[in-house]
């Protein structure tokens, strides 16, 4: 009779705890992705780290997209085709973007330059 009691009892943590580490891989993911989104009501926030309404709100939505079986780059694609590439931290690189991408190392090309025609100058 004992051996019933805790093997009940064994079989009950057994299925509590692997329901409770598939809840913390859940929040985990949630928690990566969530700080890679802009909260759009907040200046530059991410939504993690936010506590506005729709902070709330996407927090649910990604949670409840993990649930159905999205991964993070498709829930990506669902949040920038809903609020655009403006709620993503780091934009995509592809055509639209590239003068963004390529900028800094464009400004620091030209700076080589006419730094280096100064100096020849003198």
């Amino acid at each position: 009779m004992k051996f019933q009691y805790y093997f009940k009892y064994i079989i009950f943590l057994l299925l509590f705890s692997n329901v409770a580490l598939s809840n913390d891989k859940l929040d985990l993911k949630v928690k990566k992705l969530t700080l890679e989104l802009r909260c759009m009501t907040c200046q530059n926030q991410s939504v993690y780290d936010s506590d506005s309404d729709f902070a709330k709100d996407i927090k649910n939505l990604v949670n409840d997209k993990f649930k159905e079986g999205l991964n993070e780059k498709e829930i990506k694609l669902f949040l920038t085709e809903r609020y655009g590439e403006y709620i993503l931290f780091k934009p995509y690189f592809n055509i639209k973007n590239v003068l963004l991408w390529l900028f800094p190392f464009i400004l620091l090309l030209f700076s080589m330059v006419f730094f280096i025609k100064n100096l020849k100058k003198n």
